[in-house]
């Protein structure tokens, strides 16, 4: 499994969305992706890239997108 294919499964799979919804997908636009659903993501993220992530680093997880610049960040190409 390629490193995208993880990252998308994390969402997929902890926000329970469907692979067409992920571009463009913000936290607290839609239902599963509140508080808790937050960090069961967070949960799904660390598990799959074996990573902890920083504090700031949860915070800015803000989107679909903004997740790929996070993972960057703990040398995680997508």
């Amino acid at each position: 499994m390629t490193n995208l294919e993880k990252y998308k499964k994390a969402f997929l799979e902890s926000l329970e969305v469907s692979e067409d919804q992920l571009e463009g997908l913000e936290y607290q636009k839609i239902e599963s992706w509140d508080s808790v659903g937050h960090m069961n993501l967070v949960a799904a993220l660390e598990e799959a890239f074996d990573i902890m992530m920083d504090t700031d680093d949860i915070i800015d997880l803000s989107s679909y997108e903004k997740g790929k610049e996070i993972m960057r960040k703990y040398d995680i190409e997508l």
